[in-house]
């Protein structure tokens, strides 16, 4: 049996042997087919922790696996090395963020490695080399030439902690994605990318994602935020008009006052002249230090200022007043509202707050509303009343009509809004890429020349001045001369968003050291689109969304010929421990060095996968760590113990004990095959423990002298090769010990007798809190793992647990599943 000491020895040894051979090295091959598995790159902090682990055990499993069935796979890693980060490392222990980068890179290199995955670390990337971040100033231009990209002072999401501005995307809740302070608004020229170009395709092509999962689409549908409604133009006194989005035109005559967002831009110039103004300001005032967050909260009581100013309704010239209220906000919609009491709640309190007449416009069925009398809005569909010619119609219907009689009198139309806002990329900060534009009096906004870049970062920067760039403090980055005129110009001191440099890294990989372009299409032809892409549920609407958004833009640019990135999605669970998420403040963090160090690499990625299925929340445990190490030494121990017995050649008639271990072979092959087809690697590597199970209990069964030899060749062949994508060292150990001659990994995956592999069929019955939802067949020999999963993935059980939470799931082996959900 091997030690701790052997187990470290055996996985130097092959870590050795892959890069001195290259085994994982690939280039393109027109006549194989190929794969492309890819996890999410890391950011370089310096130290892997768990959840990294499990992102690249499961990734280097399935592509092991799929080399072994013939595939030419592509696995590569890099880093995404822009950030904040090392920016305030660099203030906090005053070292230059390339500097604290670089070094976290060497580290996290070195951990990849003794993980022993299979990665061509040929193609290895990192976003903050100039030879990658040019590319990304070059798109940029490309960008501006297409018309996607823009410069305008706006109201944006700064968070005073990181000190930086933030996309939409970002300050979900009013909070910073990173450090969850509370986000302020704050005015700057920003520059945007023009993603709401692609809003249509980036909704519709989702349909096309059969392989990603549906609450990530969800989520992406949601963002998107298509409505179908009615543009419609409300004249103010003075002849101007403001335009509003409404998905009720029907309740248009029901609009009783009128509101606006208050940093709306026509604010300053409705109350110029009236007598409103001093009060209009102290509002404004008040909200602008409000967090978006409470500003749309239901929770809190709404507040609004009049304006002293009025606009006239378009479809029954009635003037209705205009106020400012707090849950408007000028990045949705056009930051104006047409406010109908009757029919929205939020109007509703408005209006009682502040004894605005409200107008009943659609009755439900059966109902006769009061607004004197209304408790509540209705905001549901019903008959139209109080609204003149449309009387008596149904609330689909008037809408229709009502958009109709707009168009026709050219105060409005049918429209289509989205919730998507155009991504804002500008940061004020120094780590990130720099944005290719100069400023020049004469020429104005003049792009960089493309034989000029990459506009490079200067070393020599000072860190540490609140509320100040550290770009704009040097003088030799930031004078230039204009590309046109070659007068004295000023250089843009904003950096890109790093979800720009992690929008284009997979395209990349498919060719990482071509100099002439980002990538060649010849590559990205072969290797594109990504076959399976595997990170975490946190970046369905930024990462996820913005890859997509600029690989249909290079598809436009005839750059590569893909319409969406990444095929397939996997979502993997968080690593817990103690019921929280692992993290340094809670004292809970499991370092993987120490358990690599303790038990081996093989053990700590076996134990990560086996713990819980991929998609689902994994608790740590040290115990289950112990037991996988347990279960190595005894794959190790019956592997030698087999070789004793083929060693000497026997092929003896088979007898039933024989012929029940040959069919636990094939079902075994067949079941870890189906599982890793399908991620289930938790049953997978259960199946290969029932097989050493099977192989143990055989071994005591029967002297050596009586045991098969050939069958129990074909059982060792079978169980490493089964074993190898999930512990790789120890299996290319033992593969040497029983003579294979070349890596395990240039076999082929194993087949199976589908005759031998069935097995006799039983009725599974499954509940959900205790009702019967299914019935389903199953193998007799199924394993509760199995049953459990089996159950989950039922439709029905599916239809019966959406949205709740599952708090257990009861198996009796053989019978029956009873899911419990709360």
């Amino acid at each position: 049996m091997a030690s701790r000491y052997e187990f470290a020895k055996i996985e130097k040894k092959w870590q050795r042997k892959w890069e001195e051979t290259e085994l994982f090295r690939v280039f393109e091959d027109p006549h194989r087919e190929k794969r492309y598995i890819l996890e999410m790159f890391p950011y370089p902090s310096g130290e892997l922790h768990m959840g990294h682990v499990r992102n690249y055990a499961i990734g280097d499993v399935i592509a092991r696996y799929n080399r072994m069935c013939g595939y030419n796979v592509l696995h590569p890693i890099g880093y995404d090395a822009f950030g904040l980060p090392a920016e305030n490392a660099a203030i906090e222990h005053s070292v230059h963020p390339r500097k604290w980068t670089y070094d976290n890179i060497t580290k996290m290199r070195r951990q990849l490695k003794t993980l022993g995955i299979s990665y061509d670390w040929d193609r290895e990337i990192n976003t903050c080399d100039p030879e990658y971040y040019r590319w990304g100033q070059w798109l940029f231009l490309k960008f501006m030439e297409r018309g996607l990209v823009y410069r305008r002072k706006a109201a944006v999401n700064w968070c005073p902690v990181c000190e930086t501005v933030l996309a939409n995307e970002q300050a979900k809740g009013g909070l910073c994605w990173r450090c969850e302070s509370m986000v302020e608004k704050r005015e700057f020229e920003q520059w945007f990318f023009k993603i709401t170009e692609y809003a249509e395709f980036l909704l519709n092509d989702l349909e096309a994602l059969t392989g990603w999962p549906e609450r990530v689409k969800v989520m992406q549908r949601n963002w998107i935020g298509r409505s179908e409604g009615a543009m419609v133009d409300f004249a103010l006194e003075d002849g101007k008009t403001v335009k509003v989005f409404t998905t009720r035109p029907d309740t248009l005559f029901g609009a009783t006052f009128f509101l606006l967002a208050p940093d709306h831009p026509l604010v300053d110039e409705i109350v110029k002249e009236t007598l409103r103004r001093k009060e209009v300001e102290k509002f404004r005032k008040r909200v602008a230090a409000e967090t978006e967050i409470d500003r749309t909260s239901v929770e809190i009581e709404k507040n609004g200022c009049f304006t002293g100013t009025y606009v006239i309704n378009p479809v029954n010239e009635e003037r209705i007043p205009i106020w400012l209220a707090d849950y408007v906000l000028m990045e949705y919609g056009t930051g104006a509202v047409m406010a109908v009491p009757a029919h929205d709640q939020r109007d509703f309190e408005f209006a009682r707050k502040y004894d605005i007449p409200i107008k009943v416009v659609i009755q439900p069925d059966g109902q006769a509303l009061d607004a004197a009398t209304m408790k509540e809005a209705h905001v549901g569909e019903g008959v139209m009343v109080n609204s003149g010619r449309f009387n008596g119609m149904s609330s689909v219907e008037g809408a229709k009509a009502v958009t109709e009689f707009l168009k026709e009198q050219g105060k409005g139309d049918f429209a289509i809004d989205y919730r998507l806002r155009d991504w804002l990329i500008s940061r004020q900060r120094y780590w990130g890429n720099p944005i290719p534009v100069i400023y020049c009096e004469r020429c104005g906004v003049v792009p960089v020349s493309e034989e000029d870049l990459p506009v490079l970062l200067p070393e020599d920067v000072e860190f540490g001045k609140k509320g100040i760039s550290p770009l704009t403090t040097v003088e030799e980055f930031v004078n230039t001369t204009c590309p046109r005129c070659s007068r004295p110009a000023r250089r843009e001191t904003d950096t890109m968003d790093t979800f720009t440099c992690s929008s284009w890294y997979f395209l990349r990989y498919t060719s990482p050291r071509e100099s002439g372009m980002p990538f060649t299409k010849k590559a990205a032809d072969y290797w594109m689109p990504v076959d399976q892409y595997i990170g975490g549920i946190e970046h369905a609407v930024m990462h996820l969304l913005y890859a997509r958004f600029f690989t249909k833009v290079m598809r436009d640019m005839g750059l590569c010929k893909v319409d969406e990135p990444f095929t397939n999605l996997l979502t993997q669970g968080m690593v817990v421990k103690d019921g929280a998420k692992m993290s340094k403040s809670k004292g809970n963090v499991v370092e993987p060095g120490y358990i690599i160090d303790k038990y081996g690499a093989d053990t700590a990625r076996l134990f990560i996968l086996f713990a819980a299925p991929p998609e689902r929340e994994l608790e740590w445990s040290d115990q289950g760590v112990e037991g996988c190490f347990r279960f190595l030494n005894r794959a190790w121990r019956v592997v030698y113990e087999n070789m004793s017995s083929f060693a000497e050649g026997k092929s003896l008639p088979l007898d039933e004990l024989d012929r029940d271990l040959r069919r636990m072979i094939h079902r075994t092959v067949k079941r870890v095959t189906e599982d890793v087809e399908r991620f289930d690697l938790n049953t997978a590597i259960s199946a290969v423990m029932e097989l050493i199970n099977a192989n143990y209990k055989y071994n005591e069964s029967k002297n050596r002298s009586a045991r098969n030899g050939e069958l129990l060749r074909e059982l060792t062949e079978k169980l490493i090769l089964l074993l190898c994508p999930f512990a790789p060292h120890i299996c290319e150990e033992v593969w040497e010990k029983v003579g294979g001659r070349e890596s395990v990994y240039l076999q082929p995956w194993p087949s199976y007798d589908e005759t031998l592999a069935k097995a006799e069929e039983i009725t599974m019955v499954v509940q959900v809190n205790g009702k019967v939802r299914d019935r389903i067949s199953v193998p007799a020999d199924i394993s509760e793992e199995e049953m459990e999963r089996v159950a989950l993935s039922s439709e029905k059980v599916e239809k019966y647990t959406a949205g709740k939470r599952i708090a257990k799931v009861i198996v009796v082996p053989g019978k029956l599943v009873n899911v419990v959900v709360s």
